[in-house]
């Protein structure tokens, strides 16, 4: 097989692919119409960052059977376009988790001990050893921002030291964060209170843009704040002057919002900043095991076994998919549902099978409603890596099949819980194609999941429903679609709404205003 190398990576990567048998081209640099002709007979496309990867140059590449990103970002990879020419895309998550995690706790140290100021004042002709008082970490609280891969290393690595830990993140079970020694807190406000140190471990997403700023470092008063994860997360503007004004004792920032970072920077400026390159990946080690995963794993796809880190490739062979693929989708978005009406800590995910799906290899469907289960956090996560992302989380999955479907061929049925209280969502398939909600928890609902859903538990009593449906008119949202169910009557009954436009806070605050309303809650398909 052949490999094209179109970015830089060590030569370790490399050389694995020559002793497995095959044949690899570099070509740095390349784009364009050369890009196009380099790539016409590669069967292994190996890519950084430099890269773009779009559907014109897949198009170009008719022998192509994997794309291998040495690093963890797939940004400038066309994902969708991957799958549609039958392309495996897979990067390597893993291999700078000890070099990010490192940085970090390097970074922590020199805010709290100022090291490269006072290196610098020494370097000029001072010797200030009268000017810079540290801060030990030993007998400090961490706060974890993030608890992924990369946040559990930090935690370990300064919980050994003395570090109490605690965490937020939404996406972590109690037990995971347990098992690091760290409290997993509820809010994130609550997290940078009890906080000495915060280091930030999340993604760049529309929900964590600028999730840090004025009020939320005005918490974390008299301590300081490393990022090494991704710009933007911090108001970088805000950080500037809460340490310049000594809210905050001192930062270390390795990512900025705009990177290069200019020269006008407000971080430039402040003395107990500290700013670093983007360096957190930049060790030998680390760029030694990017390319040497991203190897392994053209090497895997060219001899048709799993792919350890694929994108967007089934774990079946054709005629098991053909299928389970129309239940696919039902469960992604059942586990979707589920998880946005949960409020908590989700501990667990079990999905069920009843009739005919329960006869089928449901492994891949399983993954897809794990897909579902954490699409909301923007967890970078498909059908083929959520049962691992799972793991990692301390999440525990279940299947269950029986044979017994009620009214129906097929229902799936996922639920997340805490180990304590739970919510369930049931689905099916009409004609195949058409996916419909039957159930949530208890209560029996025809409803059509699309687009933006507002899901509403309301005491069984008259004008209810007209009293939601006047809320959204006065604020001028269009209902596309209304269902009803109820336990008993004068009960507890449930509405789901399809509404043209997300709801807007000025209408849950006039839901609530009226006692016949028990809960409202947003559910987002994103598919609108």
């Amino acid at each position: 097989m052949k490999v094209l190398v179109t970015d830089p990576i060590a030569d370790a990567g490399l050389a694995r692919l020559r002793e497995a048998g095959h044949e690899v081209e570099t070509a740095y640099d390349v784009e364009g119409d050369a890009l196009l002709d380099a790539v016409a007979d590669a069967n292994g496309l190996i890519v950084r960052s430099g890269t773009e990867v779009t559907d014109e140059v897949l198009s170009a590449a008719p022998e192509l059977v994997i794309v291998g990103r040495a690093g963890i970002g797939v940004d400038n990879i066309d994902i969708d376009a991957a799958t549609e020419h039958g392309v495996i895309v897979a990067n390597a998550p893993e291999g700078n988790v000890r070099a990010a995690a490192e940085h970090s706790v390097a970074m922590a140290f020199a805010t709290a001990r100022s090291i490269p100021q006072a290196h610098d004042r020494l370097k000029g002709g001072e010797w200030a050893k009268g000017a810079f008082l540290g801060t030990e970490v030993n007998k400090k609280t961490l706060g974890v921002v993030g608890f992924g891969r990369v946040g559990q290393e930090v935690a370990k690595r300064l919980g050994n030291l003395g570090m109490d830990i605690v965490t937020f993140d939404p996406y972590i079970s109690e037990e995971r964060a347990k098992q690091f020694g760290a409290e997993l807190v509820d809010e994130l406000d609550e997290c940078l209170e009890k906080a000495d140190f915060v280091t930030i471990h999340t993604p760049l997403t529309p929900e964590t843009e600028n999730m840090i700023g004025e009020e939320e470092l005005a918490q974390l008063e008299g301590g300081y704040v490393v990022n090494c994860a991704r710009g933007g997360i911090i108001d970088e503007p805000a950080l500037a002057e809460a340490v310049e004004d000594g809210v905050l004792k001192g930062a270390a920032l390795d990512v900025f919002g705009e990177e290069p970072l200019p020269d006008d920077s407000p971080l430039l400026d402040v003395e107990d900043i500290i700013v670093t390159p983007h360096l957190g990946a930049s060790t030998e080690a680390a760029q030694e095991n990017v390319a040497t995963s991203t190897a392994d794993q053209i090497i895997a796809a060219f001899n048709q076994e799993p792919v350890a880190n694929a994108l967007n490739a089934p774990s079946l062979d054709r005629a098991t998919f053909e299928q389970v693929e129309p239940y696919l989708e039902l469960a992604s978005t059942a586990g979707r549902i589920a998880v946005q009406l949960f409020d908590g800590h989700m501990s667990e995910v079990e999905v069920t099978y009843a009739g005919d799906i329960a006869d089928e290899d449901v492994e891949y469907v399983t993954a897809s409603a794990l897909e579902g289960v954490f699409a909301p956090s923007d967890i970078q996560v498909n059908a083929v890596n959520a049962p691992q992302v799972a793991k990692e989380r301390g999440i525990d999955v279940t299947e269950s099949k029986t044979s017994s479907a009620e009214d129906y061929q097929s229902l799936i049925t996922v639920t997340v819980s805490d180990g304590t209280d739970s919510v369930s969502v049931c689905g099916t398939q009409f004609g195949g194609e058409e996916s419909r909600i039957v159930r949530i928890d208890d209560h029996r609902i025809e409803a059509v999941p699309h687009g933006h859903m507002l899901v509403v538990r309301n005491k069984d009593e008259p004008g209810t429903i007209g009293f939601i449906g006047t809320v959204l008119g006065e604020s001028n949202i269009n209902i596309a679609g209304m269902f009803n169910g109820r336990e008993t009557i004068g009960g507890e009954a449930m509405s789901v709404y399809n509404l043209d436009e997300p709801p807007t806070a000025e209408v849950f605050d006039a839901l609530s205003t009226d006692d016949r309303i028990i809960e409202t809650t947003y559910v987002a398909l994103g598919d609108e």
